[in-house]
């Protein structure tokens, strides 16, 4: 879950406290089937380490600098986030391309920064335009060999975000997905050094998705949607379902 910059420090806080009660109480993210990461604001990161590390939920960032320390103001590196208890770093959003002038190549230094200090990188990916789903996939890989060229070896997480689907009503078509996060989750596959890599989507994301897509993703980028714990609630019911289904032997499904 990314909080964009939804929240100020006090209705972030009432929010973490309400999500670690729930997550606290769940029995997929107790038993470890099921995995939460929260992205907040630099701002909050404090705040929602001491209401969710307990409740075993994994804290992101929402960017970091493409430099390593030094006289850069205004920028948070790597090394600081990783030091500060973040897992994940949220890397080519969108919004980040679009309203910041993100370009490939800053992408790509900020997913290897990322990966240089141990962080996981979260990379956003998504076609600007509708269009046919296998022109869409083959748009998202082009992409992940960009944002990737050049970074160190190391798990990631592709969250595939069509940008036309970004605070959309409805997230894309379940067919429309399923083709695209197969292509990235074969391409991952197929790199040695990107074992333990994770496809999830996002886009609109919400309850009752993560069913309809099963096997087709290992989870949820979710954003407006999670406001609600009672939401939340529900998608975590699903991701748990889900984690179950895939436990079972071959023959028993």
């Amino acid at each position: 879950m990314s909080l964009k910059a939804y929240f100020d420090r006090r209705s972030a806080r009432v929010w973490f406290g309400e999500v670690a009660e729930l997550v606290r109480a769940h029995a997929g993210v107790r038993s470890g089937a099921v995995e939460v990461f929260v992205a907040p604001t630099y701002l909050q990161l404090d705040d929602a380490r001491g209401y969710l590390h307990d409740a075993g939920v994994r804290l992101g960032v929402q960017d970091v600098s493409v430099h390593e320390t030094g006289a850069f103001t205004g920028e948070t590196t790597a090394a600081e986030a990783a030091d500060s208890g973040a897992v994940y770093a949220e890397i080519g959003h969108a919004e980040r391309r679009r309203l910041f002038g993100e370009t490939a190549g800053t992408i790509a230094a900020k997913a290897a920064a990322a990966l240089r200090h141990g962080l996981t990188p979260v990379l956003c990916l998504g076609e600007a335009q509708r269009q046919d789903a296998g022109a869409a996939a083959a748009a998202t890989l082009d992409q992940l060999r960009t944002d990737l060229a050049g970074a160190p070896g190391g798990p990631v997480v592709v969250a595939y975000e069509p940008v036309w689907a970004i605070g959309a009503p409805q997230p894309a078509p379940v067919e429309h997905i399923t083709v695209v996060t197969r292509a990235l989750r074969a391409a991952l596959d197929a790199d040695p050094g990107r074992a333990g890599s994770a496809v999830i989507y996002g886009g609109s994301a919400g309850p009752d998705l993560l069913t309809r897509l099963g096997d087709a993703v290992d989870g949820l980028f979710l954003g407006r949607f999670a406001h609600d714990p009672a939401a939340l609630g529900r998608v975590l019911d699903e991701a748990t379902a889900l984690a179950a289904r895939r436990a079972e032997p071959e023959h028993a499904r």
